[in-house]
Parts: C-alpha cells; structure tokens; sequence
C-alpha cells in the first residue's frame, strides 16, 4: 500500500528504483527516519552521526539515497546543508513535509512524577519552552538527538529521565509515551530531502517537477544581485525562497541559493544559462516536485 505522502505515485516505489537503504542525520526513530519511511515507504535507514557523514555515505554508494532537512518553519534553514549541497556532486530529487510532533517518552513503568531530567536535541527543547516551563519538578538537559535521548535512556536504563522525541523512537528502543504533543506550536513543520548521486538516474514514477533549486555567486560590487534576480525575473519563474551563505576564506561575499517555481522544463532550461554571464558560479542543485 502506498503511504499518505509518499512522492511516488501508485505505478512505481522506492523499491522499484533501487532505493533500499537510505542514509539519515541521527538515530532510528528520529523525524528524519520518519520522513525517509513517509517518503520512500518500508525502507532501511542507515543512521549518521553528522551530516557530512550522510552525504560521505552517498557518495561512496554505501546507501542508495539520503534524507535530510533543509528548513524548519519555526527554526528556519539548516545552512550547513545548503553548503554541503554546493561542494558534493549530489542532487535533489524530491522534497517532502513532515509535521514535528514531541513527546515525553520514559522507560516502561516509570511514572511522570518520577521524572527528574528531560533529555532533547536543544531544538527539540527550544520546541517545548511552555511544557519544560511548566514542569518544573525536571531540569532539561541538552542531547545530541531526539530519538537517542530515548536509545540512551533504555540502554542505560535510567529510571529518572525521559526523553523528548518521536513517537516512532518509542516503538524502536520499546519505551513508552507519557504525554504527547507537548511542542508549543502546531505548526511545527520540517521540509526534507530527497538527495541522490549528480550521475544517478532520476528515479521513475515522481510526480513532475516544478521546482528548481540554484547555487550562485555575484561579484563583490554594487548592483550584480540585482542584476542576476532581474534576469531570472524575465524568465517567468517565480522566487519562492533566497538563502545567502558566506564563502569560506572570502569576508562578506556570499553564495545564494534560490528556489524558484516554474510551470514548463523550457523554464527551467534557461535559468542557467541567463545566471552565467552575470554570476562566478552557479550550479543548479536539482529538480523537483513542490512538496
């Protein structure tokens, strides 16, 4: 059965495109294994430490594909994947949203009164200000992942401590749920993903696309911005996004990337070639179906 929110559609599956093993940014039972499951379906996960990991991971064909978040509604971009986006030869081939629900999560029989400290990613943390506020009988306490608060817990067995996290690492570490949806805004949302080697094929069966994203640099002198923006401008597309990143070694200069949404591939065709005489660089980061 084909899950809510898959990117494929009901002819084809990540399975049918040789995408079996998918590398993500943290533990089993994280959002971002949850994204990998809601896009691809019943695929294996290969946990990462770090990003640069993951896409490491691609690259040397330990992993058919990767999952990683590229922005947060409340928390905004995760820069350190746009530069990494830029200087790997990878690409992205869909795109996907997840909505970010938190949950108190605790070895089996322990009681919410027993709870001592509260283990997170700070994200995480910063996401559940009003409940940790409130809380008071618990001190919070920064962790390297969501799901691997809940891992460490059951490994370590702490019968004092819970873990903020995924209901999904709850199911992986057999922990148990003590209190759901304790984020502070509903509207909680992450955008993830789909990234793949530049040489692979695309995979078959997505939906079209009609979103492009693009890496580019102007020369450091008034005006260059403008002029590269004016020129997407006259090609029809419509910006949807603009991220700029500093160059390493280069003070105040910078790379933008740019989302743009267009309604015909001739667009999209042109966008390169109308950014170059105006730009040092640009390199076009990949194709795909607005989420």
């Amino acid at each position: 059965m084909q899950r809510a929110g898959s990117i494929f559609d009901g002819r084809a599956s990540a399975a049918t495109n040789g995408l079996h093993r998918i590398a993500i940014q943290g533990e089993r039972g994280s959002n971002s294994h949850m994204a990998a499951l809601e896009m691809l379906g019943d695929v294996e996960v290969a946990p990462c430490s770090v990003s640069a990991e993951v896409i490491d991971a691609v690259l040397m064909e330990r992993v058919d594909a990767a999952v990683l978040p590229i922005e947060n509604s409340l928390h905004g971009s995760v820069a350190e994947h746009y530069d990494l986006f830029l200087t790997h030869p990878v690409r992205i081939d869909a795109e996907s949203l997840l909505r970010i629900r938190h949950n108190l999560i605790a070895a089996p029989g322990v009681k919410l009164e027993e709870i001592r400290t509260v283990l997170s990613h700070p994200v995480a943390l910063s996401q559940c200000r009003k409940f940790l506020a409130n809380f008071q009988q618990a001190s919070p306490i920064p962790f390297y992942d969501t799901a691997g608060s809940v891992k460490h817990l059951m490994e370590q067995n702490l019968r004092d401590a819970a873990g903020i996290a995924p209901e999904l690492a709850a199911q992986e570490y057999g922990a148990e749920v003590l209190l759901t949806g304790i984020e502070d805004h509903a509207q909680n949302i992450t955008r993830f993903h789909l990234l793949r080697r530049g040489a692979d094929a695309r995979p078959q069966g997505l939906a079209p696309a009609n979103k492009l994203t693009v890496a580019f640099a102007v020369e450091h002198r008034p005006g260059t911005l403008v002029s590269a923006l004016e020129r997407l401008r006259d090609v029809g597309v419509d910006l949807t996004r603009i991220e700029s990143r500093p160059v390493p070694g280069r003070p105040w200069e910078y790379v933008f990337y740019v989302e743009l949404r267009y309604s015909a591939e001739a667009m999209a065709e042109r966008v390169v070639p109308v950014l170059q005489p105006h730009c040092k660089l640009v390199k076009e980061l990949g194709r795909y179906a607005a989420a």
